[in-house]
């Protein structure tokens, strides 16, 4: 992410501090009221925000996808009859449908691959001591998930770095646990793949 891209960031962030019966009410009072959906997107900006970070690995395609998210929330809250511990993953359903739709392109996912790869290389620059084996690593690991096909792209995302269980990724995507858990052995193992097969040929120059 550009410096400009985090500044905007830090700035639209602002998390309410709400506990989720607090959610569950704000909710509610979303679907016909602006200033309650005005504080529900406050609430929860950073949560989908992040996630598309993660997907895309780019600040401002992160931003542009998360409108899209909270723009079919306004469409279709009024269809969420959840609590507010269901709500967080009705969302990343929406995030993880949007950030596929922005994948399907080729030309964008290439042009990501390339801006990961790009960014992370250069992020020596503001590193003191910085570890160039370890900052190429994480730069190709980043270029290979984006290789992968979305559906195993999501369930790495989800276990790896949002932390979710086999049970909540199940809930977020509306899949079996056991569904969930054959996608993650098969993208794990592709993902390992491209890996070796990338630092062989590097090996090999």
């Amino acid at each position: 992410m550009t410096v400009e891209a985090n500044n905007k960031w830090i700035q639209r962030q602002r998390p309410l501090s709400v506990n989720e019966g607090d959610n569950t009410d704000l909710i509610q009072k979303a679907c016909h009221d602006p200033d309650a959906f005005a504080q529900l997107y406050l609430a929860y900006y950073d949560n989908v925000f992040r996630y598309c970070v993660r997907r895309l690995f780019d600040g401002h395609a992160a931003e542009d996808v998360t409108s899209t998210v909270f723009f079919k929330v306004t469409r279709h809250l009024g269809a969420f009859d959840g609590g507010a511990t269901d709500f967080r993953s009705w969302l990343l359903r929406i995030a993880t449908n949007a950030v596929n739709d922005y994948l399907r392109d080729a030309k964008r996912r290439t042009e990501l691959m390339q801006k990961a790869v790009i960014n992370t290389r250069a992020e020596s620059v503001f590193v003191v001591d910085c570890n160039d084996e370890l900052l190429e690593k994480k730069a190709l690991l980043k270029e290979a998930l984006l290789s992968l096909r979305p559906k195993y792209q999501t369930v790495i995302t989800l276990r790896f770095f949002e932390n979710m269980k086999l049970t909540e990724i199940a809930a977020c995507l509306g899949k079996k646990p056991s569904t969930v858990r054959s996608l993650l052995s098969r993208g794990t193992a592709k993902l390992r793949k491209k890996l070796d097969a990338t630092m062989d040929s590097r090996g090999s120059k």
